[in-house]
C-alpha cells in the first residue's frame, strides 16, 4: 500500500513562520521556511497541523497560513464570493458611533474619567482607507483583514493561536510578517 500524495493546501508566509511541537504555544520548535508548500491535516481554533512533503510535520499559527487556490466550482454549482467585508464595516460604524457618544458625554462632564474607561476597555476599532485599500479590525477574531473593494481576507493576527474553535467569516489567508514566539502584532 502506498501513501497517499502530498497535496500542499497552504504556503507559509514570505517571512518563514514559527512552528510548535504542540497545539501549545510554549513548546516552539524549528521554524518553516518561507513560502513552503504545507498540507493542513487538522485545526484545532487557530492552531493548524502542517505536514511538509519531507513528512515532518509541526503546529503553526493557522491564521497566517496562505490558501494555495482550488479549481473554480463546476458550472453546475453557483459562484461563491469569499467574505463580503460589509458585516465588518458595520460593526466598526456602530462601534465608532457607541465610542464618539461616551467621548461626548466625557466632554460633557456627564461620564467621569474612570467610567469612561471602564465603558471602553476591551473595545477595539480599526479601520484604515487609502483610496480603493481597505484595513479593517475584526475584535471578534482578533486581526486584520484586508479587502480590495470585493473580497475581504485575513492581513495579521493579534494574538496567539487559540484552541477555542469556530466558523471564521474570512478565509484564513495573512499577508503578514510573523512575529517572533511569544510576541503578537
Amino acid at each position: 500500500m502506498t501513501a497517499p500524495a502530498f497535496l500542499p493546501s497552504h504556503v507559509v508566509p514570505p517571512e518563514g513562520m514559527a512552528t510548535w511541537s504542540a497545539p501549545d504555544a510554549t513548546m516552539p520548535s524549528a521554524p518553516l521556511d518561507p513560502l513552503l508548500p504545507v498540507q493542513v491535516l487538522e485545526r484545532r481554533g487557530d492552531w493548524a497541523l502542517a505536514l511538509c512533503s519531507n513528512g515532518w510535520s509541526a503546529w503553526v499559527d493557522g491564521r497566517l497560513l496562505l490558501s494555495i487556490p482550488r479549481d473554480p466550482p463546476s458550472a453546475a454549482q453557483p459562484a461563491a464570493r469569499t467574505a463580503d467585508p460589509r458585516p465588518l464595516l458595520g460593526a466598526a460604524e456602530e462601534a465608532l458611533v457607541r465610542y464618539r457618544r461616551l467621548v461626548e458625554e466625557l466632554a460633557a462632564g456627564q461620564l467621569d474619567g474612570e467610567s469612561f474607561a471602564e465603558r471602553t476597555r476591551g473595545q477595539r476599532i480599526g479601520v484604515v482607507v487609502d483610496g480603493d485599500a481597505l484595513w479593517l479590525y475584526d475584535a471578534r477574531h482578533e486581526r486584520w483583514c484586508y479587502c480590495d473593494g470585493v473580497s475581504l481576507q485575513t492581513y495579521a493576527v493579534g494574538s496567539r493561536p487559540s484552541s477555542r474553535s469556530g466558523e471564521d467569516d474570512a478565509p484564513a489567508t495573512s499577508h503578514s510578517a510573523t512575529p517572533p514566539p511569544g510576541e503578537y502584532l
